[in-house]
C-alpha cells in the first residue's frame, strides 16, 4: 500500500489509546489485525483504502479461515476493520467513501459442548469408604451434585432448613434469586443423612450451613473444587473433574433416559429452554457414536 494509506494506521491506534481508552491488549490485537489486512492488500495490488471493497474483506476472512484461524479470531479481525473504516469515514477529508467491512460476518463459532463423565465413571468416583468426617461430607456433596444437578454456588449456600429429607427434596436459590425445589435421589439421601449425623460434631454452634469446613464454618466454593479434584485423582478417573461437570452429567444422563427436555429445564433452573437444548447435542453425539459402531452402512471401517 502507498505510504499515505499506511499513515492512517498509527493515527487510528493513537485514537484507540487516547480517546477510546481501550486496553493495551486490545490495542496490540487491533494493530496486528490491521497489519495482516494491509499485507493482504499488498499481495492483491490494492494501493489505497478507497480501493477496498466488501469482496476484498470477505476474501481476507476466507483466507484466514482456510489457514486455521478460529471464528472468534476472525470476528475480532473484522471488528478491527469495521472500527478502522468508521474512523476513516469520520475524518474531515475521508480517504474512503464507505465501510466495506460493515456487512461481512465471520463463520459461526461452534458451541463448546459441556464436559461430562459417563455413568460408569460416576459410579467409580462415588464408590469409596468413608473413614473420616471429611470423607463423609465429600461423599454427600458429590452425591447431591449428581442427584439434583445443583450449581456450586447453590450447594455451598444450602442451609439446614433447605433440606426436607422426609419429602426427599431440597429447596435451592439459583440465579436471579429464583427458588426451585428439586428431588434428592436415594444414594444422595443416604449420604446426606450420614453426613448430618457427623456434622453436629464439626459445626460451630448456631451455624446453619449444611456443609461446613474443618473450622466449623460454611464451606467455601474453592474448598469444594479442591476436594473434588482430589477425589478424581484418588479414584483414578483420569479426567480434570470440576463441580459443574456433575451438573452437566446429571442433565445429560437424565435427558438420555427420559427425553423430557422441559423437565430437565425445570430441574436445572434454566430460564430459557435454549440453554437446556445444549444437552440434546450431547445426547445426539452418544447416539451417533453407537450408530457409527453398529450400523453396517455407517462410517465404521471393516
Amino acid at each position: 500500500m502507498h505510504d499515505d494509506a499506511r499513515s492512517w494506521l498509527p493515527k487510528f491506534l493513537k485514537h484507540l489509546s487516547s480517546e477510546r481508552r481501550l486496553s493495551p491488549h486490545t490495542d496490540s490485537n487491533y494493530r496486528r489485525d490491521l497489519e495482516l489486512f494491509m499485507r493482504f492488500c499488498e499481495r492483491n495490488d490494492i494501493a489505497d483504502w478507497r480501493s477496498v471493497d466488501s469482496q476484498h474483506v470477505r476474501s481476507f476472512a476466507a483466507a484466514e479461515f482456510r489457514q486455521g484461524q478460529s471464528p472468534r479470531t476472525i470476528q475480532r479481525r473484522l471488528s478491527a476493520l469495521r472500527s478502522f473504516f468508521n474512523f476513516l469515514l469520520r475524518q474531515d477529508q475521508p480517504p474512503v467513501q464507505s465501510n466495506p467491512a460493515i456487512d461481512v460476518r465471520a463463520p459461526k463459532a461452534s458451541k463448546r459442548l459441556p464436559a461430562t463423565i459417563d455413568a460408569d465413571q460416576m459410579a467409580r468416583l462415588l464408590t469409596f469408604r468413608t473413614d473420616e468426617q471429611l470423607d463423609v461430607r465429600d461423599k454427600a456433596i458429590m452425591e447431591l451434585f449428581y442427584s439434583s444437578g445443583l450449581r456450586l454456588s447453590e450447594l455451598v449456600e444450602l442451609d439446614l432448613d433447605n433440606l426436607d429429607l422426609p419429602d426427599r427434596t431440597v429447596r435451592v436459590t439459583g440465579k436471579g434469586g429464583k427458588t426451585r425445589i428439586v428431588p434428592v435421589g436415594r444414594y444422595a439421601l443416604d449420604a446426606l443423612s450420614t453426613w448430618l449425623r457427623e456434622r453436629s460434631a464439626l459445626a460451630k454452634p448456631g451455624e446453619q450451613a449444611v456443609f461446613v469446613a474443618n473450622h466449623g464454618g460454611r464451606l467455601l466454593q474453592r474448598a469444594v473444587q479442591t476436594r473434588i479434584t482430589l477425589w478424581a485423582k484418588r479414584q483414578g478417573l483420569g479426567v480434570h473433574l470440576h463441580p459443574h461437570m456433575f451438573r452437566h452429567s446429571f442433565a445429560s444422563h437424565l435427558l438420555e433416559s427420559s427425553q423430557d427436555l422441559r423437565g430437565v429445564q425445570e430441574l436445572l433452573g434454566h430460564a430459557n429452554l435454549a440453554t437446556t437444548q445444549i444437552y440434546t447435542h450431547l445426547d445426539f453425539q452418544h447416539l451417533a457414536k453407537i450408530y457409527d459402531q453398529a450400523h453396517p452402512r455407517a462410517r465404521r471401517k471393516s
